[in-house]
């Protein structure tokens, strides 16, 4: 991951990507070939609350893309890939159990210490990428893209695969 400094500019551009404030921002850890942020990282508690979901999708263009494959039945055809494939679903596992380590490594001990107070570290630990318990299930398309696009995972995979036999 690329170390992109928070700046009052960045900020504003992730603001206007989102069309508010984002809450949490941590990094930026994934930005277009001009510059601008692609995915951001937030942080694992939020005003108090947790917030499994690790890294945000922002980019205006990508998000489209994904949103007309996800109403187009994407999610279910690569669902029914997962269930007919024990690979992928070992794969899947690994993802989310090497997304919450990757969430860890991100969490100070004194940021631990206040989730374990509020019971929330526990949780932190059965939830991969896109806060999702089941390792098994595909809930949405931006999230595991997102962190796709930082660290590769099999569904991100999937989707790159569906996107080259589309555009071929």
């Amino acid at each position: 991951m690329s170390q992109v400094k928070i700046t009052a500019d960045m900020e504003s551009r992730v603001e206007a990507l989102l069309g508010r404030a984002p809450r949490g921002l941590q990094e930026i850890p994934v930005l277009d070939q001009q510059g601008n942020p692609v995915v951001i990282r937030v942080a694992s508690l939020v005003d108090g609350k947790p917030f499994p979901t690790m890294f945000w999708l922002i980019d205006k263009k990508l998000c489209y893309q994904i949103d007309r494959e996800e109403a187009g039945g994407l999610i279910q055809q690569l669902q029914a890939r997962v269930d007919a494939d024990p690979k992928l679903q070992r794969d899947m596992a690994e993802d989310h159990a090497a997304h919450v380590r990757l969430r860890n490594s991100h969490i100070s001990d004194t940021l631990k210490a206040e989730l374990e107070t509020l019971n929330f570290y526990q949780v932190l630990q059965t939830r991969g990428i896109g806060g999702i318990e089941d390792s098994a299930r595909i809930r949405c398309l931006h999230t595991w893209y997102a962190s796709h696009l930082v660290v590769g995972n099999t569904v991100g995979a999937l989707l790159d695969e569906h996107w080259s036999t589309v555009q071929s």
